[in-house]
Protein backbone atom coordinates (compact mmCIF):
# COMPACT_ATOMS: atom_id res chain seq x y z
CA UNK A 1 0.00 0.00 0.00
CA UNK A 2 2.89 2.51 -0.73
CA UNK A 3 2.88 5.49 -3.00
CA UNK A 4 -1.53 5.37 -3.17
CA UNK A 5 -3.14 8.15 -3.48
CA UNK A 6 -6.84 7.20 -3.75
CA UNK A 7 -8.97 4.42 -2.59
CA UNK A 8 -10.04 2.22 0.19
CA UNK A 9 -7.77 0.26 1.96
CA UNK A 10 -7.97 -2.60 4.28
CA UNK A 11 -5.37 -4.90 6.54
CA UNK A 12 -5.59 -7.65 8.51
CA UNK A 13 -3.70 -9.00 11.12
CA UNK A 14 -3.59 -12.65 12.59
CA UNK A 15 -2.32 -11.89 15.87
CA UNK A 16 -3.62 -8.69 18.36
CA UNK A 17 -1.39 -6.32 19.11
CA UNK A 18 -1.29 -1.96 18.39
CA UNK A 19 -0.72 -1.09 15.02
CA UNK A 20 0.25 2.08 13.13
CA UNK A 21 -0.78 4.12 9.92
CA UNK A 22 1.30 6.35 8.49
CA UNK A 23 -0.12 9.08 6.13
CA UNK A 24 1.73 11.85 4.39
CA UNK A 25 0.64 14.41 1.91
CA UNK A 26 3.08 15.55 -0.68
CA UNK A 27 2.93 19.01 -1.06
CA UNK A 28 4.61 19.18 -4.27
CA UNK A 29 1.73 17.33 -6.12
CA UNK A 30 -0.98 18.95 -4.31
CA UNK A 31 0.35 22.26 -3.88
CA UNK A 32 -1.38 24.60 -1.57
CA UNK A 33 -4.62 22.50 -1.78
CA UNK A 34 -6.61 20.89 1.48
CA UNK A 35 -5.88 17.26 2.00
CA UNK A 36 -8.25 15.16 3.19
CA UNK A 37 -7.96 11.71 4.93
CA UNK A 38 -10.84 10.11 6.41
CA UNK A 39 -10.26 6.66 8.53
CA UNK A 40 -12.74 4.27 9.66
CA UNK A 41 -11.19 1.85 11.66
CA UNK A 42 -12.84 -1.54 11.93
CA UNK A 43 -12.21 -4.07 14.19
CA UNK A 44 -13.38 -7.51 15.13
CA UNK A 45 -16.64 -8.43 13.56
CA UNK A 46 -17.26 -4.85 11.71
CA UNK A 47 -13.78 -5.36 9.61
CA UNK A 48 -15.55 -8.34 8.19
CA UNK A 49 -16.97 -7.35 3.98
CA UNK A 50 -19.90 -9.48 4.42
CA UNK A 51 -21.53 -8.66 1.07
CA UNK A 52 -18.04 -10.59 -0.70
CA UNK A 53 -18.68 -13.21 2.16
CA UNK A 54 -22.11 -13.47 0.65
CA UNK A 55 -21.40 -13.59 -2.67
CA UNK A 56 -18.42 -16.26 -2.58
CA UNK A 57 -20.28 -18.64 -0.71
CA UNK A 58 -23.78 -18.35 -2.33
CA UNK A 59 -25.43 -17.43 0.82
CA UNK A 60 -28.49 -15.10 1.26
CA UNK A 61 -30.20 -13.55 4.13
CA UNK A 62 -31.41 -15.84 7.34
CA UNK A 63 -27.43 -17.85 6.54
CA UNK A 64 -25.96 -15.07 6.40
CA UNK A 65 -27.47 -13.18 9.59
CA UNK A 66 -26.52 -16.32 10.83
CA UNK A 67 -23.11 -16.38 9.94
CA UNK A 68 -22.57 -12.71 11.71
CA UNK A 69 -24.44 -13.91 14.82
CA UNK A 70 -21.42 -16.88 15.13
CA UNK A 71 -18.89 -14.64 14.41
CA UNK A 72 -20.12 -12.15 17.18
CA UNK A 73 -20.70 -14.82 19.68
CA UNK A 74 -16.95 -16.50 18.95
CA UNK A 75 -15.94 -12.88 19.04
CA UNK A 76 -17.53 -12.18 22.78
CA UNK A 77 -16.31 -15.76 23.91
CA UNK A 78 -12.68 -14.80 22.71
CA UNK A 79 -12.95 -11.50 24.73
CA UNK A 80 -14.81 -13.84 27.66
CA UNK A 81 -11.42 -15.76 27.80
CA UNK A 82 -9.20 -13.19 27.53
CA UNK A 83 -10.76 -10.94 30.24
CA UNK A 84 -10.88 -14.32 32.62
CA UNK A 85 -7.22 -14.94 31.84
CA UNK A 86 -6.28 -11.24 32.40
CA UNK A 87 -8.30 -11.96 36.03
CA UNK A 88 -6.26 -14.98 36.98
CA UNK A 89 -2.91 -13.02 36.37
CA UNK A 90 -4.81 -9.90 38.56
CA UNK A 91 -5.62 -12.06 41.01
CA UNK A 92 -1.99 -13.85 41.52
CA UNK A 93 -0.76 -10.01 41.67
CA UNK A 94 -3.01 -9.10 44.07
CA UNK A 95 -2.40 -12.18 46.40
CA UNK A 96 1.60 -12.12 45.93
CA UNK A 97 1.04 -8.19 47.08
CA UNK A 98 -1.09 -9.22 50.07
CA UNK A 99 1.09 -11.31 51.35
CA UNK A 100 4.16 -9.53 50.32
CA UNK A 101 2.11 -6.22 52.77
CA UNK A 102 1.31 -8.89 55.39
CA UNK A 103 5.13 -9.97 55.82
CA UNK A 104 6.54 -6.69 55.82
CA UNK A 105 3.77 -5.22 58.71
CA UNK A 106 4.24 -8.12 60.84
CA UNK A 107 8.37 -7.47 60.40
CA UNK A 108 7.81 -3.72 61.23
CA UNK A 109 5.29 -4.93 64.20
CA UNK A 110 8.44 -6.89 65.32
CA UNK A 111 11.03 -4.41 65.02
CA UNK A 112 9.15 -1.90 67.10
CA UNK A 113 8.37 -3.84 69.42
CA UNK A 114 12.22 -4.85 70.04
CA UNK A 115 13.22 -1.29 69.52
CA UNK A 116 10.17 -1.02 72.27
CA UNK A 117 12.02 -3.71 74.58
CA UNK A 118 15.63 -2.15 73.88
CA UNK A 119 14.39 1.37 75.34
CA UNK A 120 12.98 0.30 78.23
CA UNK A 121 15.85 -1.61 79.58
CA UNK A 122 18.13 1.48 78.84
CA UNK A 123 15.91 3.72 80.18
CA UNK A 124 15.89 1.63 83.20
CA UNK A 125 19.58 1.14 83.75
CA UNK A 126 20.22 5.05 83.13
CA UNK A 127 17.67 5.89 86.07
CA UNK A 128 19.20 3.54 88.32
CA UNK A 129 22.70 5.31 87.37
CA UNK A 130 21.29 8.40 88.64
CA UNK A 131 19.75 6.64 91.15
CA UNK A 132 16.41 8.37 90.39
CA UNK A 133 15.10 4.56 90.87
Amino acid sequence: MENVTVGEFAFTTQESGNYMACFTADTKSHGNKNVSISVDWKTGIAAKDWKNIAKKEKIEGVELEIRKLEAAVEAIHENLVYIRNKEADMRTVSEKTNSRVAWFSTMSMGICIAVSGIQVVYLKQYFQKKKLI
